[in-house]
Order: C-alpha cells, then structure tokens, then sequence
C-alpha cells in the first residue's frame, strides 16, 4: 500500500480523504450547506449531474491522483476536518497549469487557515512540475478575494458567465501565480505549533 500523503504547514495539514472519513465529512458538509451555496458551482438546468456516494467520491479522487488531474485534499486542524482545497483542472505539455480551489467551514472561517491550506497546495503543486496556478471567485465574495491577495496571487482580470452558481451563470475574479514568481508565504512567520 503507498504512503499516504500528508502535508504540513503552521499546525495545518493537508491530506486526501479516507473511506473512514464519510461520517465526519457528511456531516461537515452537511453543516455547511447554506455557508456554502452561493460560491460552489453546480450543474445548469438541462445536465445530468448524478449524485455518488462517499466511497465513489474517494474512488474517483484516488484515479484523479494517479492520473494527475487533479489534487484534491482535505483541510485537517487537530484531527478534525475542517474545510478542502483542491488544484483541479491540471494541464500539463505546455500550459503546466492549474487552478486552485477552496472552502473552510463557517465555524473556522477567520482563522488563516484558508490561506495556509492555498499556500500548501500550491507549494506541492509547483513542486509536481506546475507552472501557473489560477484561482477565480465571484466578485461578491471578499473574502476568498483576500486569501487570493494575502497569499500573493496576482488579479488577472474578469471571465464573464463563468461558473453556474447559486441558479445562475456568475462571473469571476480571476487571480494567478507562476512557479518563478516570489511566493509571498515564504517570509511568513512560523508559529511554534
């Protein structure tokens, strides 16, 4: 069986989920439902989206890690889950890209882990061979507009129409950061965690 991946940052980890977490991840889920419904996408009228069931869901993520096409983690605080990050979309040739998404629940939301957690993930995505990372939110939601700016991505501009959100088609801020360019969390202090 392979190593399991863990990745650590400031009392922060970063791993992938396990069939032992469905019960803590429905709930967290659950719990979140309504904090989350206006950022995440869905699917529009008229596209058959089938439900799977938690088991599939680490199934498929498993087959996205070993294809690279996708590295998706749950966000871990003191043995609890507490949000997910993921680098999606992965293109590699010569874009080498990705981009980067996030939530962290209501009842931690203010903490910096949002910011920790990007930070991590874009770390290890760079060091899988990444050139470019992206991250794009409604225009609405300041606060993942912050994480953006506090982790360094840089704005890019405005994808009009660009995700189904919340019934209907939203526009995004889009942000970046390449692999060359100065990583902002590198100077962040170290807590003594």
């Amino acid at each position: 069986m392979a190593t399991e991946l863990r990745l650590f940052r400031d009392g922060l980890v970063l791993r992938r989920l396990r069939r032992r977490d469905e019960s803590e991840w429905l709930a967290l889920r659950d719990a979140n439902r309504e904090w989350l419904r206006p950022w995440e996408a869905t699917a529009p009228p008229g596209q058959i989206s089938r439900a799977i069931t938690f088991g599939e869901l680490v199934r498929q993520e498993r087959r996205e890690w070993r294809r690279r096409t996708s590295f998706p983690m749950a966000i871990e605080i003191d043995g609890r889950l507490v949000g997910r990050v993921s680098v999606t979309g992965l293109t590699w040739g010569p874009e080498c890209g990705g981009s980067i998404g996030y939530w962290v629940a209501q009842h931690r939301a203010g903490e910096g882990i949002a910011p920790r957690a990007v930070a991590l993930a874009a770390d290890y995505a760079f060091a899988q061979g990444l050139h470019r990372l992206e991250i794009a939110m409604r225009p609405e939601n300041v606060a993942s507009i912050r994480v953006a700016r506090k982790v360094g991505f840089r704005e890019e501009g405005l994808r009009r129409s660009y995700l189904y959100i919340d019934g209907r088609w939203r526009d995004h801020r889009v942000f970046a950061l390449t692999a060359h360019e100065p990583r902002r969390w590198n100077t962040w202090e170290r807590s003594s965690s």
